[in-house]
């Protein structure tokens, strides 16, 4: 199945016009004639199935005909990130993380932070890609970048199981030991010189749980997208 998207898609539309890009795309290069089942979603949750009505290549248009409202993940999991130097690292991770699941992404600045400037619209198209691609219909919050403190305190009361990964020689838990299956998750990422003594005693202080993620040192890349699939596994029926 082939999925397309548009946010503006709601569930009382009856009929939805594609973009001249996406049109031209469907048209000549996917080749769908007028009769065939095409299938949308606006990343919210709701799945449209759809009849392709005309295959003008700069107006196609579709006739909806059911609208399905599929589950959300059973497991809210948040993570917030140090953006990494190399800017394709951390593209790869926004991939791989939506292609697992997961609800809701913060890049953070912290001390150790060698990239403190995003590109928000390129990161939101990268995901927009991995979600029609997985066939995600829940596609995650993608939040613009803050420092670790200001991020830290908009979160204070929310209601998350709090942990912070880190490789300091202090006091940790395994990540496994402390996941708690459809609970709702709050993972700290650290930068490639991890966070600093400064910032894990102030994400202690704040109710924040030390973790381990193995006995490996990882990239920041790559401790996020673990830390995304024990989420993930632990929550396997």
């Amino acid at each position: 199945m082939q999925l397309f998207y548009s946010q503006n898609l709601t569930p009382n539309d009856t009929q939805f016009s594609f973009t001249k890009e996406e049109s031209r795309h469907i048209a000549k290069v996917l080749r769908k004639q007028i009769g065939d089942t095409l299938h949308l979603t606006n990343g919210k949750g709701e799945v449209f199935t759809a009849t392709f009505q005309s295959n003008d290549p700069k107006h196609c248009m579709v006739h909806i005909v059911n609208v399905e409202q599929k589950k959300p993940l059973p497991y809210p999991l948040h993570l917030a990130i140090s953006p990494t130097k190399l800017n394709d690292r951390f593209e790869w991770f926004l991939e791989k993380a939506t292609e697992i699941g997961i609800t809701q992404i913060t890049p953070i600045v912290c001390h150790h932070s060698e990239r403190k400037v995003i590109k928000l619209e390129r990161y939101q198209k990268i995901i927009l890609s991995a979600g029609k691609q997985s066939l995600k219909y829940h596609f995650p919050v993608l939040h613009p970048i803050c420092s670790f403190k200001d991020f830290l305190e908009k979160q204070e009361d929310v209601p998350h199981q709090k942990l912070i990964a880190h490789c300091q020689d202090l006091e940790k838990k395994s990540l496994k030991s402390q996941i708690k299956p459809k609970g709702n998750h709050l993972i700290l990422i650290g930068p490639e010189g991890d966070f600093s003594a400064t910032e894990i005693t102030l994400a202690t202080s704040m109710g924040y749980t030390g973790v381990s993620l193995g006995e490996n040192r990882l990239r920041t890349e790559t401790a996020a997208i673990v830390a995304c699939h024990s989420v993930a596994y632990s929550n396997e029926v």
